[in-house]
């Protein structure tokens, strides 16, 4: 059986043409043996320098099998790899590109910031007008710091967190990823809510063991730990919507209950919305939930597809921070110029536009056809949407937090995905990673993957 789980989004728009047309369905359903011919040979050349031939593990294609595909130029909803061939972007940069690639506005911004200056190490305006945009669009930030990564903005907020309250630990919950901070590469113990244990190579015991690790959407796990540890918790961190182990959304009550629990303990309460901020809704996850965090961290869109991140919360805790406070944390490129205008730009360009009920409207379509799709050829799946993000688990039962979407078969998302990307299709090369459409995907985009679908969905079948 399919299994749809989505929160519609509202009206539909037009389709427009998104690079994508119907006289290239030829070129981009080539089955020939040469079609990936230079992302081979770029790839063996990469191994020779880079580790692994990535800057990035997913990258790699591991848990997909196959040669990575290497990338030459993106526009709008496309992407263009080196052997020519065209994909649908359902991937976007892992997250950031939600004007889709090349936006006029936002290229335009970066290329006039670089050629007045590609870094200062200094203050700019643009730093602040950034920062006043973030405050506006998230009322729970009445103080900012900017950073170069979703990773820094994470650290950053829970050192924070740490000096505001005086408490070491911090909770968080298994299959959420917060960056590749040290105390955050853990993984669960035997119990529920359980001190946590390296998930790395490299991460001292000592540090994994600051974290606690609970079940996302599983209230009685997080009071378990602070009936044990609660005097000694700084903070919960979550993303509101989990995209980290696909996407998995919060269960009725179970933000609310976050947010009652760390309040009763002395705790502070975290959005990671690295991911949803500026893509759940203008305002993030913490808008359409309308539950306010005491710290959020962004990154991804806020820079328009530059390196950026930012972590802001109430005054009184940002206040710690250094140089108001003892809790240091600095970046020489925190601030880029070209970062901050393309991030501004985008941030313009989305509220001028405002695209999210469209987005939705066009992720709703293809969740729905997706289900329908694996049903007519007997494949179990379950397909999660939210606003403009997706996954398709392989799975026969509900996915509510790690441990069920940890039954996916990934077998099954391999060849699904290889079949899609052969057909034209780029989806994120990984199970436990969440698709995401943009501004400049059309209906006609939405059919043709449905198409590649029930061709793949096919293709699995017969490995079942």
């Amino acid at each position: 059986m399919a299994g749809l789980v989505r929160r519609p989004g509202g009206s539909r728009g037009p389709a427009l043409d998104s690079g994508l047309r119907r006289n290239d369905e030829e070129k981009d359903c080539r089955t020939r043996d040469d079609r990936f011919s230079q992302s081979k040979k770029l790839f063996a050349r990469a191994q020779k320098s880079l580790v692994g031939g990535v800057n990035s593990p997913v990258r790699a294609f591991k848990a997909v099998g196959g040669t990575p595909v290497f990338m030459r130029s993106g526009k709008g909803a496309a992407l263009i790899d080196e052997d020519g061939n065209r994909y649908i972007d359902y991937c976007l940069s892992w997250g950031p590109l939600i004007l889709g690639h090349a936006h006029p506005a936002v290229t335009r911004a970066a290329s006039s910031a670089v050629r007045a200056g590609a870094s200062f190490g200094a203050p700019t305006q643009a730093e602040t007008l950034l920062a006043e945009a973030l405050k506006k669009a998230l009322p729970s930030l009445e103080l900012v710091r900017m950073t170069s990564s979703g990773t820094e903005a994470v650290m950053g907020a829970l050192r924070a967190a740490r000096a505001f309250t005086g408490r070491d630990r911090v909770v968080k919950f298994a299959g959420c990823y917060h960056g590749h901070a040290d105390n955050l590469l853990v993984a669960a113990g035997s119990g529920a809510a359980t001190l946590g244990k390296p998930d790395s190579d490299g991460v001292p015991r000592s540090w994994a063991e600051t974290t606690m690790v609970c079940s996302y959407n599983d209230l009685e796990s997080v009071r378990a730990a602070f009936s044990r540890w609660g005097k000694s918790i700084a903070a919960v961190i979550v993303e509101p919507a989990a995209a980290n182990m696909g996407l998995v959304l919060p269960e009725p009550g179970f933000l609310e209950g976050l947010r009652k629990i760390t309040r009763a303990n002395g705790a502070l309460l975290v959005f990671d919305e690295v991911i949803t901020g500026f893509r759940m809704s203008y305002g993030g996850a913490q808008t359409a939930y309308k539950v306010r965090p005491d710290l959020t961290c962004l990154g991804k869109i806020i820079g328009g597809g530059f390196p950026m991140g930012a972590y802001g919360g109430k005054r009184k805790i940002m206040e710690r921070v250094a140089p108001l406070g003892g809790a240091y944390q600095a970046g020489t490129l925190s601030g880029n110029p070209a970062a901050v205008a393309a991030g501004l730009a985008a941030l313009k360009a989305l509220k001028r536009e405002n695209p999210y009920a469209r987005m939705s409207g066009l992720a709703s379509e293809l969740a729905v056809g997706l289900c329908e799709a694996a049903a007519q050829s007997g494949v179990p799946v379950q397909v999660h949407q939210i606003a403009s993000m997706f996954t398709i688990f392989f799975s026969k039962t509900p996915v509510r937090d790690w441990d069920s979407a940890a039954k996916a078969d990934r077998q099954a998302y391999a060849r699904f995905f290889q079949s899609m990307l052969k057909q034209g299709v780029y989806l994120p090369p990984a199970q436990f990673e969440t698709a995401m459409l943009s501004s400049c995907h059309t209906r006609a985009d939405i059919e043709r993957t449905l198409r590649a679908a029930r061709r793949a969905f096919e293709s699995v079948k017969k490995m079942c």
